[in-house]
């Protein structure tokens, strides 16, 4: 089901309320919504899945216009019901008319939603949109909620004559297993968006060398071979102090939180610009929120393409390893969206980090590793006191978590003790022995109890 019409009509508002969740960007400046953003909706009998897609026929600044009709057009295509949302605090305009013609020469069903009818008092302004020559309208209010019981049951309606069913509890106990949830993230203008078109090898998020043409977090299933996985496209990060309107802010804090709920986040870098200052904050940002990672160096193409293959690899590495140092546990792959060339060693990585996740060290072999590596060199001693570890064991997360990231509790005599140096040691001492690429490794302190003396 695809949300189709004009500019800041509340589209992106009753997307959220049908996704149960604020996933879209809202605010009063028009055309924030570019791209086709799809989420399910469980709300009523019938499980579907909608669509929010950009503001059609206003005449934007920002040259994105066409390709916003475009990506509804597809929307409106692809899909068994469009909801037509038009602001029912304003008149009817000629957007709408124009609109309200195009969806009655497509083949697919249409239920008009007059929105923004907060209060009793205006339910009568829904009553001039008959005049778009609709069979059936919703008056509904998506920031408050107000009739959307009747919106629901309406869109039921309509998808069973479609002939879809209601889904069952045995139905629902047999689904897929859950996506992998991989975060694409970066600067602006890095080439994430073409990365996933690439991937999908179709024009589902727009692209453009106009830097911030994302900006909302956009979630793609996708399938490859039998692996599911769900693509999070974010918008690109800039510092803080450049950030120059409220939904760039907006946007950037949807990317962060993208970060922190995925599974698996690659980093695409820009390697024919190299490494620059923003690459490196937002790596430390991946870093301290523990997550795996993969960095994505985009645009091969165009580095040093007359040189031999292997020189440009070993160089580009090199450089790149020189600059990220501080994640040196994430493997390097080069492609090129542009080409589709090497995209497959994505998929590659990802799969070989979810099944190293997924075998913990042993606890026998972690204290065996850690006590071998703390007597060939002893940590430093700090205010006349050296630690000592008494044991180590993995922690076993409380909720499966797809790739978790290997964490140890060191049980030790002063936590305190510790410094960043020699727990750097440790991890090296770790890894030398038991390859954990793309993994972080995560130590968690705990102080031995010590009891106080009987009098």
């Amino acid at each position: 089901m695809a949300i189709v019409g004009r500019p800041n009509v509340g589209k992106s508002a009753l997307f959220n309320r049908l996704a149960g969740r604020r996933i879209s960007i809202v605010h009063d400046e028009p055309g924030i919504t570019r791209d086709r953003i799809a989420a399910e909706c469980k709300q009523g009998d019938i499980t579907f899945e909608v669509t929010d897609t950009g503001g059609i026929g206003a005449f934007l600044d920002d040259a994105f216009s066409a390709q916003i009709r475009t990506e509804a057009d597809i929307a409106m295509e692809s899909s068994d019901l469009i909801l037509f949302v038009v602001d029912g605090r304003e008149d009817l305009t000629p957007i709408d008319h124009d609109l309200a013609q195009h969806l009655h020469r497509s083949n697919t069903p249409v239920l008009l939603v007059v929105n923004k009818i907060d209060d009793v008092k205006v339910d009568n302004d829904a009553a001039v949109f008959s005049a778009l020559g609709f069979d059936q309208a919703i008056s509904v209010s998506a920031a408050h909620g107000r009739h959307f019981d009747q919106l629901i049951q309406a869109v039921d309606q309509h998808l069973g004559t479609l002939g879809f069913s209601p889904i069952t509890a045995e139905a629902e106990d047999e689904k897929k297993e859950d996506p992998v949830k991989v975060a694409i993230v970066g600067r602006p203008n890095v080439g994430k968006s073409s990365l996933i078109n690439a991937i999908l090898k179709d024009e589902r998020t727009i692209v453009s060398d106009v830097a911030g043409t994302t900006r909302d977090a956009i979630d793609v299933p996708y399938t490859r071979g039998d692996d599911p996985y769900l693509l999070i496209d974010t918008a690109g990060m800039r510092r803080k102090t450049r950030r120059d309107s409220s939904v760039e802010v907006f946007s950037a804090m949807r990317a962060e939180r993208s970060i922190r709920r995925a599974d698996i986040c690659l980093l695409t870098i820009d390697c024919a610009k190299g490494v620059v200052a923003q690459d490196r904050r937002i790596a430390r940002m991946i870093m301290e929120a523990e997550k795996p990672c993969i960095i994505v160096l985009n645009k091969f193409d165009l580095y040093h393409p007359e040189g031999k293959f292997r020189d440009r690899i070993e160089n580009l590495e090199e450089s790149i390893r020189q600059d990220l140092f501080f994640l040196d546990y994430a493997p390097l792959i080069a492609v090129s969206a542009l080409e589709g060339e090497f995209l497959n060693q994505i998929f590659k990585s990802i799969r070989r980090i979810k099944k190293t996740a997924s075998k913990p060290i042993g606890t026998g072999n972690l204290n065996r590793l850690l006590r071998e590596a703390i007597e060939a060199t002893p940590p430093p001693r700090k205010g006349g006191k050296r630690l000592k570890l008494l044991y180590c064991t993995q922690r076993r997360h409380d909720q499966p978590m797809l790739i978790p990231s290997p964490e140890y509790i060191l049980f030790v005599n002063y936590a305190n003790l510790l410094t960043r140096t020699y727990e750097r040691y440790l991890e090296k001492k770790i890894r030398a022995e038991i390859p954990l690429i793309g993994l972080p490794l995560i130590f968690k302190m705990k102080s031995r109890t010590v009891k106080p003396k009987k009098k």
